[in-house]
């Protein structure tokens, strides 16, 4: 198979985005600030699994080295994985976690739509369905940051604040390499400059509706589709991976 190299780093990235976001969404279970939403944003993780699990099965069938999608999510170390730093950021207040699933999930939406028309046909297949989940995200986020906007004054700084802490994770969304270079030329991937356009003019809406300060660009880190990260995610996959590294092979 052609760009099969390529394929596999980039289904990797995309199973990775979601294992990673699901593990801090799944952090909330039993701490949402109602009931109502901490079933929600439980749910909101149990998408991200699923999707992850989707990229990774694929995944591990290229890879031909006999591991599984398990193996995948479980047995790597910090630098094989290639997740954008936004997801792995602790997820801080409720504010702070709203923000950080309306930037995702407003990426997500965008990515997917495109790579439903991916020459890639079982990459298209799975993208129909996890655009539909992406969508309810975005605009799960988007009447949580409005209505957190439109609150008291507290809740409004703190909206505020999560926006201008996350924003220099933002534009690692959108970060390309060779990966990105050749499955485009093959019309597997899309482009991301095009990606990041559509998710600008989805946040300045949702920025504009809510009454906050887009901020500006500031210094943006980068790495995360390279295997470099944040301290976070050393500290998340220590307690991710712990039960499959204590019990190894064990089965349900």
């Amino acid at each position: 198979m052609e760009n099969k190299k390529s394929l596999y780093h980039f289904l990797l990235r995309l199973g990775d985005d979601n294992l990673i976001a699901g593990q801090r969404m799944a952090e909330w279970c039993s701490r949402g600030p109602i009931l109502e939403e901490d079933l929600a944003m439980v749910n909101v993780s149990l998408d991200y699994f699923g999707q992850a699990e989707s990229f990774l099965e694929y995944a591990a069938e290229l890879s031909a080295n006999g591991k599984d999608a398990d193996d995948l999510a479980f047995g790597r170390s910090e630098r094989e994985y290639f997740n954008h730093l936004l997801v792995e950021q602790p997820n801080g207040d409720f504010a702070f976690s709203i923000i950080k699933l309306l930037f995702f999930s407003a990426y997500q939406r965008e990515l997917y739509l495109m790579l439903t028309k991916s020459s890639d046909e079982r990459i298209a297949a799975i993208a129909s369905k996890a655009v539909k989940e992406s969508r309810y995200h975005f605009r799960h986020a988007s009447e949580w940051t409005i209505r957190l906007a439109k609150g008291t004054d507290e809740s409004f700084r703190r909206v505020q604040f999560a926006l201008n802490e996350l924003m220099p994770y933002s534009e690692n969304l959108f970060e390309s390499n060779e990966v990105n270079v050749e499955l485009e030329a093959a019309a597997i991937a899309p482009s991301m400059a095009l990606v990041k356009e559509s998710w600008i003019l989805s946040l300045k809406a949702v920025m504009s509706n809510a009454g906050l300060n887009m901020p500006k660009p500031v210094h943006m880190f980068r790495g995360g589709i390279n295997g470099y990260h944040t301290e976070h995610l050393g500290h998340l996959l220590c307690e991710m991976q712990y039960l499959h590294h204590a019990h190894p092979g064990a089965k349900w």
